[in-house]
C-alpha cells in the first residue's frame, strides 16, 4: 500500500493487487480558501483535475470545509463514488449529492470490501456512544434523542494484509475509545495518518493580552500534541504521519496566524520525535510525495518550508484577499434588526428542546452602515432579546460578546446556506469577549441555530 500526502488532510491511499491499482482520495481540499474565504492553502498546492481521473473512490471523513471542499469537489468526475459515515444526520450526504456525487453511506464499524483485497471501515469518533460525547460535552439528552452531534469520523483501510488508519480531526477524548476499538480488532496498525493541530478560534479571537494570547496558544499547542503522542501509543502503529488542520489565515485575519498555537508542522514533528517513542517512526512528506509501506521508503526527503517566503506570502498576497461577504453594501442596523426575531425563535426552539437554560448573555456587537455600534443582547433563559447601548453592555453581569462584521452577520441570519455560525467561528471571521470565564457547550450549540 501506498500514502501520498497531497494538502493538509487530502491524501491518497493506494493498493496494487496484480495488475490493477485501486485509489482512494481521502479529504479533498486542493484549491482556494474555505470557512468564508479565510483559510488558505500554504504551501500553495497546483491543483490539477485532470490527475485524479484514475480515482477509484473518495473518502469524506466529516462536512467541514477543509475536508469537504465544494470548490475542489465539483471540478473531480463526478463518476466516482463518494464513502461517507451513515450518521443519522443528512447534512454532509446531502451536499455531496448537490454536486452531484453519488454517495455510499456506510454503517458504523462494518468492514467493506471496495475492490479487490482493498477494505474500508469507517467509525464514528464517539463509536456511536451517546454517553461518551454527553458526558464530555454537558448534552447527554440531545446525544441520547439523536445518537451523536459528533461529526467526526476515523476510517481504516487495509488489503488483508497492511493496515492504515485515518483520524483526521477526531478529537482524542472523544476518540480514544474508538482507537482502542480499533486496535484490537485489527491486532496491528502499519500506518496512522494523525492530527497534531487544533484549529478553533481560541485563543486569537477572544479579548485578553498579547501576552495572555502567546501563553494560551503555547499550553493549546502543547496539549493537541500529547494527544497525537496518546493516538500514536494506542494504536503502536509502525509509522506515522502528522497532517490535517493546516491551513494559513488570509485576509484581514492574516495578523492572528501568530496566537492561534497551531504550531508549523516541522515544529510539530520535533516534538514528536522528542517525546514519542522511537520505536513508532514518524515520517513527513511534501506536497504530492508519497510513502510505500512494501519498501518502507518516501520518494523524496522532506524539504521544510521557508519561512521567509511564507512571511511574505502571507503579507503580500494572502493579506490582499477579500472574504465574499465583504463585496456586498452594507446593510442597515434597521435591515439587521427585522431578522432578529425569527432567529431567535429558531434559537429558543434548539435551547427548549435540549433543556439548556443560562443567565449568561449573549451580546452581538457591529458596525452599521453610518458606522455607528450596534449592540443586541440576547438572553439564554427565555426572558428575550433588545437592542442595548455601550452603557447597557458594561452592567451585564456574565456575557459572551461576538463582534463581526455587518455584511457578514447579515449573511448568518439569512441562513447556513448562505454562512453558518461554525465556520464563521473556525474561521476567525467572529471576535469574543467573555465576561465569565466559562465555556458552556450548550451556547454555542444553540448558537448555531440563530438564523432565518
Amino acid at each position: 500500500m501506498k500514502i501520498t500526502q497531497l494538502n493538509s488532510a487530502s491524501v491518497i491511499i493506494e493498493d496494487k493487487f496484480g495488475d490493477t491499482t485501486t485509489k482512494i482520495l481521502c479529504d479533498p481540499w486542493l484549491e482556494g480558501e474555505e470557512y468564508i474565504g479565510s483559510w488558505a492553502i500554504y504551501p500553495p498546492y497546483e491543483f490539477r483535475p485532470e490527475i485524479f481521473t484514475e480515482v477509484d473512490f473518495i473518502y469524506i471523513s466529516h462536512i467541514h470545509p477543509d475536508h469537504c471542499s465544494s470548490s475542489t469537489l465539483s471540478k473531480l468526475n463526478k463518476k466516482i463514488p463518494v464513502l461517507i459515515h451513515n450518521f443519522p444526520e443528512k447534512y454532509l450526504k446531502q451536499k455531496i449529492e448537490g454536486l452531484g456525487f453519488k454517495v455510499i453511506e456506510l454503517e458504523h464499524g462494518v468492514r467493506t470490501k471496495l475492490k479487490n483485497n482493498l477494505h474500508i471501515n469507517i467509525l464514528a469518533a464517539d463509536n456511536c456512544d451517546p454517553t461518551i460525547c454527553g458526558n464530555l460535552m454537558g448534552c447527554v439528552m440531545l446525544e441520547t434523542k439523536y445518537q451523536t452531534t459528533q461529526i467526526d469520523t476515523m476510517a481504516v483501510f487495509d488489503n488483508e494484509n497492511q493496515v492504515i488508519v485515518n483520524t483526521n480531526d477526531c478529537p482524542f477524548d472523544i476518540g480514544k475509545n474508538t482507537a482502542s476499538i480499533i486496535k484490537s480488532t485489527y491486532g496491528k496498525v502499519d500506518f496512522l495518518l494523525v492530527g497534531y493541530v487544533a484549529a478553533s478560534s481560541w485563543p486569537h479571537c477572544y479579548h485578553m493580552t498579547e501576552n495572555e494570547k502567546l501563553e494560551q496558544a503555547r499550553l493549546k499547542a502543547v496539549k493537541k500534541l500529547e494527544t497525537t503522542k496518546k493516538y500514536v501509543e494506542i494504536f503502536e502503529s509502525r509509522f506515522y504521519l502528522p497532517f490535517a488542520g493546516r491551513y494559513t489565515l488570509s485576509g484581514k485575519n492574516y495578523t492572528l496566524n501568530q496566537y492561534r498555537g497551531e504550531p508549523e508542522l516541522e515544529d510539530a514533528f520535533d516534538w514528536m520525535s522528542k517525546n514519542i517513542p522511537q520505536k513508532y517512526q514518524g515520517i513527513l512528506l511534501n506536497n504530492d510525495c508519497w510513502f510505500d509501506l512494501d519498501t518502507q521508503t518516501a520518494n523524496k526527503n522532506y524539504t521544510p518550508i521557508d519561512r521567509q517566503h511564507k512571511k511574505e506570502f502571507t503579507e503580500e498576497i494572502l493579506s490582499q484577499k477579500k472574504f465574499p461577504y465583504e463585496y456586498d453594501p452594507k446593510p442597515s442596523a434597521s435591515q439587521i434588526l427585522t431578522q432578529i426575531p425569527r432567529a431567535y425563535e429558531n434559537f429558543e426552539k434548539v435551547r427548549k428542546k435540549i433543556q439548556w437554560n443560562s443567565k449568561t448573555m449573549i451580546v452581538l456587537n457591529t458596525k452599521d452602515c453610518n458606522d455607528e455600534d450596534l449592540f443586541v443582547a440576547i438572553s439564554c433563559d427565555g426572558s428575550g432579546y433588545k437592542q442595548i447601548n455601550i452603557d447597557e453592555v458594561s452592567k451585564i453581569e456574565n456575557y459572551m460578546g461576538i463582534e463581526l462584521d455587518i455584511r457578514l452577520l447579515n449573511w448568518l441570519l439569512i441562513g447556513p446556506h448562505k454562512a453558518h455560525w461554525g465556520n464563521a467561528d473556525l474561521g476567525s471571521h467572529l471576535h469574543y469577549k467573555r465576561i465569565g470565564s466559562v465555556y458552556k457547550r450548550g451556547l454555542f450549540y444553540c448558537w448555531n441555530n440563530f438564523h432565518n
